[in-house]
């Protein structure tokens, strides 16, 4: 049936059957991503129609395009999406849409490749995770600020204000954070989650960080994968390991059985925002209270 779908939206691309009719005359814009249309939605505001394809705990490394969503990737006028294969299964999607002058943005477009965390087993050989790097957020602010100011060039203004506005927030996001994270000692900052999404959040933060998995879902765990990380977590001492929002608890709880078997007491810490952000409406569901609501799981987990 995916299949299925997949077919029908490449060929309503390609025969451009956009519908031209638009609420108010405003710009259709698509979003994949939580994070990517808590982003959209601060900078363009009422100004634009946006529409988010991802909800609260999908999982964006095996999302597959549903029937609502053709309707609105073949209606739109800007699809910003992560990039970096992030969205594996959109990608081909994405890429004959832009062939056919459908204007799709990979935010990551605008970083640079050579400061990103690397990956050989990762198919863009870059971890795709670059929202946990406020330095990159603030970076992709700025691009998506300038692309919808390109788009509606009345709202330029608007746009650039209100970008200016959540460059401030997540700058005070950042002192917050870290004013949490010193509160807990260097030795206890091992971040043990079930996939590899937090690499840049360890490399700002200054945590080492292992997943269970790789750094996408689409890798299953295996014992032997199980067996070295519960090794690993003995040796370091650690207390505590935690699930993802977007990814199921077996593996980790798999991985704490392991670990409790050989006599060492290991706890889940709590469930982390990794791939998606929380419930529409609550704190959790903007990227900042995400971000927020993370550092002080993990710090009152660990210490």
């Amino acid at each position: 049936m995916h299949k299925y779908l997949h077919i029908i939206l490449i060929s309503l691309v390609f025969l451009s059957c956009k519908n031209e009719k638009k609420d108010n005359d405003k710009l259709n814009v698509v979003t994949t991503t939580t994070m990517i249309t808590d982003l959209v939605k601060n900078i363009g505001g009422d100004h634009i129609n946006l529409q988010g394809l991802m909800g609260s705990g999908v999982d964006p490394h095996l999302y597959k395009a549903s029937e609502g969503d053709v309707t609105k990737l073949a209606n739109a006028d800007i699809i910003f999406y992560n990039g970096l294969h992030l969205e594996g299964k959109l990608v081909e999607v994405f890429e004959k849409m832009h062939s056919q002058k459908t204007k799709t943005i990979a935010i990551s477009d605008t970083l640079d490749k050579n400061t990103l965390i690397g990956s050989e087993y990762f198919a863009s050989n870059f971890d795709p995770h670059i929202w946990f790097n406020i330095d990159y957020w603030i970076q992709a602010t700025q691009f998506v600020t300038q692309k919808l100011s390109e788009a509606i060039p009345a709202q330029k203004a608007t746009f650039k204000a209100n970008g200016a506005s959540y460059i401030m927030a997540l700058e005070t996001l950042r002192i917050k954070l870290l004013k949490t994270i010193n509160t807990l000692p260097e030795e206890k900052r091992i971040l043990v989650t079930a996939h590899d999404a937090f690499n840049y959040f360890g490399a700002s933060f200054g945590f080492e960080v292992v997943g269970l998995q790789g750094l996408s879902t689409a890798t299953e765990a295996g014992v032997q994968d199980v067996q070295k990380l519960s090794a690993f977590i003995i040796e370091k001492h650690v207390n505590a390991i935690f699930v993802e929002s977007s990814v199921p608890r077996r593996t980790i709880e798999a991985l704490q059985a392991a670990v409790n078997s050989k006599g060492h007491d290991v706890t889940i810490g709590g469930s982390l925002y990794s791939d998606a952000l929380g419930d529409a409406g609550t704190l959790e569901g903007t990227y900042i209270g995400m971000f927020e609501y993370n550092v002080n799981t993990i710090v009152n987990a660990l210490k």
